[in-house]
């Protein structure tokens, strides 16, 4: 059962979520707001699993939420503006619907949620980022794959999606990568881009915009240059 949320500043598009959230039997109504401020004392009450979030709203929208919560259950958006699908997938959102939602696609698009939600305690991962699980499974496809740790050269996003890069194959996987990132140990791993995280100890030479691999090249972005060079080098680096 997943606990849901609904964030609409619009009475009859809270009404019509909440009408199709009723019909779903994986899925509990748990509380409404006008606005994104009203979350944090909603989650308070109750353990809450994901978040239909709508875009324009009074005094935060949703995307404002989004770049300004780190750490938040999964999230659908909804909205009348389809403009804003992109910037939307960039904040992990796990969909997008476009109002007037048919039930059809409200109904695609929770069973994606659902398959995420199933990753959640299967992965093996603790919510602590000191875990030492030397393994975890994830859905690709209809297959749950399981994937080594230790092998994980890198983990990159795309869109929704992130894909594993191990020594021997690559796993794609509908999830976030930002739910990823939370789920790793950091002391195992480290953000070099927006759009990807790699073992640090993969990690062979260091360039001004890019990293090589054990077998791979991946790009280092500029806001995560100096963090990624203190975290790989330390007090490793030796200076003339």
């Amino acid at each position: 059962m997943m606990n849901c949320l609904v964030i609409d500043d619009e009475p009859l598009a809270r009404e019509c979520i909440k009408d199709y959230i009723h019909k779903v039997d994986f899925l509990e109504f748990c509380g409404e707001g006008t606005n994104p401020t009203q979350i944090a004392a909603l989650i308070e009450k109750t353990t809450i699993d994901l978040i239909f979030l709508d875009i324009q709203m009074p005094l935060m929208t949703g995307l404002e939420y989004l770049k300004n919560t780190a750490h938040r259950p999964m999230v659908i958006l909804t909205t009348a503006y389809p403009n804003y699908a992109l910037e939307g997938y960039e904040l992990d959102v796990l969909d997008y619907l476009v109002k007037p939602i048919t039930f059809s696609r409200f109904y695609k698009s929770i069973l994606k949620a659902k398959d995420y939600f199933k990753l959640i305690p299967a992965s093996g991962f603790k919510s602590q980022k000191d875990n030492s699980s030397s393994y975890f499974f994830i859905k690709c496809d209809n297959v749950y794959e399981k994937i080594a740790v230790a092998e994980i050269e890198y983990v990159q996003a795309q869109q929704n999606y992130v894909v594993f890069y191990t020594k021997e194959q690559k796993y794609m996987t509908l999830m976030p990568l930002k739910r990823i990132w939370d789920m790793l140990p950091y002391s195992n791993f480290v953000q070099v881009h927006k759009s990807f995280v790699v073992a640090i100890d993969k990690i062979r030479t260091l360039e001004k915009t890019q990293l090589h691999l054990t077998k791979a090249c991946v790009p280092l972005s500029r806001n995560y240059k100096e963090k990624v060079r203190e975290i790989v080098m330390g007090q490793s680096l030796f200076k003339k």
